[in-house]
């Protein structure tokens, strides 16, 4: 069974299919904005909706060596760079929606947002992070990077994603179940990813101090 998906993850086609999906909420939103479907306040609702699925698409992002190395599925890796770009493609539909149909461009309303409420602060601080990242992400940066710099820089995206599960959490009213499982789920990704690291610098502490 991990051969046959490993032979379709490898196939000329997965990536177009994997882009394709990712297209599917976009075209769900637009959607839902012209039947009505986005609520009684459908700027609110569409600004809303768009950051959660950037903010799906960077947990995905960070999910792909986890599943990797629990699966086995070495071909997971060939998405981990699109499903991280999708992230930003949904971030930059957020902010535009906010700026352009929110706000109508008013930017010095817009500035006065991002200095006055916080959670806009820290929104604008996970889209920077996701800006550099993005800009960063091709071949050519790579190889003019070093790819030991290249990879010490795109851990940054930790900061990201701890930044856009704040922005959430810090946005709806009260305390909501959704923004504190996206909290939980990332917390969760973060320990999968760093708790191996620290046992294996404990017992390499261990084993290097003298024995009495």
């Amino acid at each position: 069974m991990r051969r046959w998906i490993e032979t379709r993850l490898a196939s000329r086609r997965a990536k177009p299919a994997a882009f394709a999906l990712a297209l599917l909420p976009l075209g769900w939103m637009v959607w839902l904005a012209l039947s009505g479907g986005l609520g009684a306040e459908p700027v609110a609702g569409a600004v809303r909706e768009t950051g959660v699925w950037a903010l799906r698409f960077l947990l995905l992002a960070l999910a792909v060596t986890p599943l990797r190395r629990l699966t086995g599925l070495s071909g997971l890796a060939r998405f981990r760079r699109m499903i991280g770009l999708f992230a930003f493609f949904y971030a930059v539909v957020h902010l535009s929606t906010y700026v352009g149909i929110d706000q109508f461009f008013d930017w010095a309303a817009v500035w006065k947002d991002i200095v006055k409420r916080p959670y806009i602060t820290v929104g604008m601080g996970a889209f920077l992070v996701l800006t550099a990242l993005a800009a960063t992400s091709t071949d050519a940066m790579v190889r003019r990077l070093g790819g030991r710099r290249w990879r010490t820089m795109h851990k940054a995206v930790f900061a990201a994603g701890a930044a856009g599960c704040l922005h959430y959490v810090m946005l709806v009213k009260g305390w909501q179940t959704a923004p504190l499982v996206y909290a939980a789920v990332f917390a969760a990704l973060l320990g999968v990813r760093w708790l191996p690291r620290v046992r294996f610098q404990v017992m390499a502490t261990k084993k290097a101090q003298p024995q009495s």
